[in-house]
């Protein structure tokens, strides 16, 4: 596995920007990192790096299938403690006091002027990293899906979840439809729409901000965390969404990319 690394900043980084494939990744929670300023949010070391500050294995799957489907990859290098980057600044969940019942002691009674800082600080790179690589790419004629890559903890509030991946979507829903057309590939999986979250949850911003409002087709992949335990695992699970992925695309009229040897990527 490999991909070009653009210049990035404290808050976002960038892979595979001058990609030609058809589709634009983003990993909004691909870090637990907390930049020093916000001295740990005033969080034990356990919780900074637990399921309530990032999406565990989303961001090595993510470059797994940026590289395997010659896509361009945008990704948070910041906590989503800090700033969510699939929220609008207006969301009380932007900057969570509470997440899964854990308090976050740093987000507390935050003013405007620090919501508004971290705004800035991360939130308004990440959107105009994304406006970048779509506006360059469109300056190129490229055709453009875009699908957001996440994880999710398999128990929450002490129930199972049985979903191991969800594909959801808000009111454009022509890629989940495609994807869910070929479930069948992976008899194996329990594969649902908008599960384990849905539009309802408020989950689906980057979908409407950089997906719908260009009228790009768009798809939320959600991938129970358990199942991307290991490096093997990420590869392993890289190889099944691309089962879905590449017909998927196609069924929408999307040229699959190629290597300079005429095979196909993989993961």
């Amino acid at each position: 596995m490999s991909s070009e690394v653009e210049p990035s900043s404290e808050s976002i980084e960038i892979h595979n920007g001058h990609a030609h494939g058809p589709v634009v990744i983003l990993c909004e929670h691909a870090s637990h990192h907390i930049p020093d300023a916000y001295q740990d949010l005033g969080l034990d070391p356990v919780h900074r790096q637990s399921h309530v500050a990032w999406d565990p294995g989303a961001r090595g799957l993510a470059l797994r299938l940026s590289a395997s489907l010659d896509a361009p990859l945008v990704a948070s290098r910041v906590s989503r403690l800090v700033y969510d980057c699939n929220r609008p600044p207006e969301a009380p969940d932007a900057m969570p006091e509470c997440p899964a019942g854990i308090e976050v002691p740093g987000n507390r009674a935050l003013t405007a002027s620090q919501r508004a800082s971290r705004v800035e600080a991360v939130y308004r790179p990440f959107c105009q990293a994304v406006q970048g690589v779509l506006t360059a790419r469109a300056a190129r004629g490229l055709a453009t899906a875009l699908i957001t890559i996440h994880s999710f903890t398999p128990r929450l509030h002490g129930r199972t979840r049985a979903v191991e991946l969800g594909i959801l979507h808000d009111a454009d829903r022509r890629l989940a439809d495609a994807l869910l057309e070929q479930a069948r590939r992976l008899p194996h999986r329990r594969i649902r729409r908008n599960a384990p979250y849905g539009p309802e949850d408020g989950v689906t911003h980057s979908l409407k901000r950089h997906g719908e409002r260009h009228g790009l087709a768009n798809v939320m992949i959600e991938v129970r965390n358990d199942l991307l335990a290991t490096s093997q695992a990420e590869a392993a699970m890289a190889r099944e969404l691309l089962r879905l992925i590449r017909p998927a695309l196609s069924t929408l009229g999307f040229e699959p990319e190629f290597t300079p040897q005429g095979g196909m990527r993989d993961a």
